[in-house]
């Protein structure tokens, strides 16, 4: 569950903050590197919430931007202190999407779309297991329940009862159609995928093969959206060594419209489930 303090979240708010107070003293991010003899590389992962901030690092920039009221220096120190603490993932040991998992949680809505697998949060245990053997040859099975227990962890983003993540999902119909782990995997995952498409707040669509060439031949993406204005939507792009987050406008606006047509050329809901359902029984059927 999203946590009062979501030291991601902080990170990416103080990260904004800074460069507000940079573009205010009208200094570039290397000019900013050089008068602090470090990296250009440095002051933009600070800005943009990808790098731990310490309170050194807070008070060493206030410093350069001339910012003399005490009260914004020590606002920002306590952010500072806050994105240091860790968030639930953390428990789990070194998990290369956190910074992901940290947007995720302190998010008010999701929109994916997925073009080979079952999006994570709504996978099955079993299934996320094979997902991870399959996709990670080397990992040991210490490694692959480290992984599902933590998408299992997610999927409590969805399952709130209070306050459950808003879920739009756009599924390529050659996620359904793949086989992971075994056709047993597989019906039960189906089914499963009928039973969340049901809930009031998350609603799953099914791209089929006969729409033919449609904008997300180019992969699978995430756009994420807050409740709080200072927070940008932001659109994932996951990679195999590194990920990409756009929070520029025009790059989010670039991705919604592309989402926007994905869902005109999927099924409807009523229709998905539909689909989803008879795939069910014929994966049940072969099994």
């Amino acid at each position: 569950m999203a946590s009062s303090v979501n030291p991601t979240v902080r990170r990416r708010r103080l990260g904004q903050e800074l460069r507000k107070l940079r573009e205010l003293k009208g200094m570039t991010a290397e000019e900013v590197a050089e008068r602090l003899l470090v990296s250009q590389s440095k002051i933009s992962r600070l800005e943009n919430g990808r790098r731990s901030i310490s309170q050194r690092d807070v008070r060493d920039l206030c410093g350069v931007y001339g910012v003399e009221d005490h009260r914004i220096v020590d606002s920002l120190m306590q952010m500072a202190k806050e994105s240091r603490q860790q968030g639930w993932w953390h428990a789990f040991g070194d998990i290369p999407y956190s910074v992901y998992i940290g947007l995720e949680t302190d998010a008010a809505s999701l929109r994916v779309y997925e073009a080979s697998l079952v999006p994570g949060l709504l996978q099955t245990p079993n299934y996320a297991s094979a997902v991870t053997e399959g996709s990670w040859p080397e990992a040991t099975a210490a490694d692959i329940e480290r992984r599902v227990q933590v998408r299992m962890r997610r999927q409590e983003r969805i399952t709130e009862p209070e306050n459950p993540l808003r879920l739009w999902a756009v599924i390529d119909e050659s996620a359904l159609r793949r086989i992971v782990g075994n056709r047993e995997i597989m019906a039960e995952q189906m089914r499963q995928l009928v039973q969340f498409s049901l809930e009031p707040h998350i609603t799953v669509q099914v791209l089929p093969y006969d729409v033919g060439a449609h904008p997300g031949m180019y992969g699978k993406f995430s756009i994420l959206e807050f409740n709080d204005p200072q927070d940008a939507s932001t659109v994932y792009l996951e990679g195999i060594t590194s990920d990409l987050y756009l929070e520029k406008p025009n790059d989010v606006q670039t991705y919604s419209v592309m989402y926007e047509h994905l869902r005109m050329q999927a099924l409807n809901a009523e229709h998905s489930r539909q689909f989803i359902d008879r795939v069910a029984a014929e994966w049940a059927a072969e099994a």
